[in-house]
């Protein structure tokens, strides 16, 4: 009988339950709304909820979970979240260890999106993979030989925090979601005629979501708007190029729908400031994964931790497994 994995997403707005298989095929989905106002004792409480039944169901061997903040990879202990209340220094891996009795490997989210996307997504073949999620925040996380780049704790690959000059700007004051919605709104008031501003005329949030069809239309302010994101973007990845030079930078998070559009930005502006001898930079992508990114990702940690497990307790069995 084929052994199962649980999967855990613990994100600022979602919570999702995965089960899936040693080559991280999902099987069997549990998503929950975040909210906010109930705290990190909250999804702790929906977690517990929804567990018995996934055990009971797929009686799996290990758990990995991709955490919206930063962690000690090491002990599975909780940092902090920007997020959502109730996470600071929380024993996660403990925690879940002493509901379920399995082992578990806790991991930031965005690392953990990286390895999905590394070993079942568009980072397939390549070495190393360096991801990128666009979304409510701005995350990033490194992939070598097949495996998570950690630095000391309490994280590493903070693409989000990079500064983009000396006065303090960031990558995630640019390009994350509320700021690109805040830059739709901003330039909106000056050109009301335009279609991008005709599609957001009614919402309070979200506008980015509104570029991929107002670039569809030929707006120029859309295009004006993608290609200065695209820029800061590129000029942050500009300095994870110059470290450490990925064969593949991939896109992901809600601002990459937006497609093609921002991925080509993106590439061309890269290529104006990589090194020359670096010329013509690492390949851009957009995440071939979607949503299951960090999910898939949370089965690979599980089933790594499977193997470490074995590994220490029978070699021969370890080696045996898939990969």
């Amino acid at each position: 009988m084929q052994q199962s994995f649980l999967g855990i997403e613990i994100g600022g707005t979602k919570l999702q339950l995965v089960v899936g298989d040693a080559n991280a095929r999902i099987t069997a989905r549990r998503r929950f709304t975040v909210d906010k106002a109930r705290g990190g004792a909250g999804i702790r409480e929906q977690i517990a909820g929804a567990l018995p039944e996934l055990m009971d169901i797929a009686k799996p061997a290990a758990i990995g979970v991709g955490f919206g903040g930063p962690v000690d990879s090491a002990t599975g202990r909780i940092c902090c979240s920007h997020q959502i209340e109730g996470w600071s220094e929380f024993p996660l891996g403990e925690w879940l260890r002493g509901l379920t009795g399995l082992p578990v490997t806790v991991d930031n989210d965005a690392n953990t999106a990286a390895l999905g996307e590394a070993l079942r997504g568009a980072g397939v073949g390549r070495n190393p993979v360096f991801y990128v999620t666009l979304g409510s925040g701005v995350g990033g996380g490194l992939v070598v030989d097949g495996r998570i780049y950690h630095g000391a704790k309490p994280g590493e690959a903070e693409l989000g925090h990079v500064r983009l000059d000396k006065s303090g700007i960031t990558v995630e004051q640019r390009c994350s979601g509320w700021a690109v919605d805040r830059k739709i709104r901003e330039a909106c008031q000056r050109e009301p005629w335009c279609p991008l501003s005709k599609l957001t005329a009614d919402a309070d949030h979200g506008e980015a979501r509104a570029l991929a069809p107002s670039l569809a239309q030929g707006d120029a302010l859309a295009q004006r708007i993608l290609d200065e994101v695209a820029d800061d973007l590129a000029f942050g990845l500009s300095h994870v190029t110059q470290l450490m030079h990925p064969e593949v930078i991939v896109l992901g998070g809600g601002l990459s729908l937006v497609g093609e559009s921002l991925r080509a930005a993106v590439a061309n502006a890269l290529k104006r400031y990589v090194m020359e001898a670096f010329a013509p930079g690492p390949r851009v992508v957009l995440a071939g994964l979607g949503e299951d990114a960090v999910p898939v990702g949370a089965l690979e940690l599980a089933f790594s931790r499977q193997r470490t497990a074995l590994s220490k307790d029978s070699p021969s069995t370890a080696a045996s497994l898939p990969r």
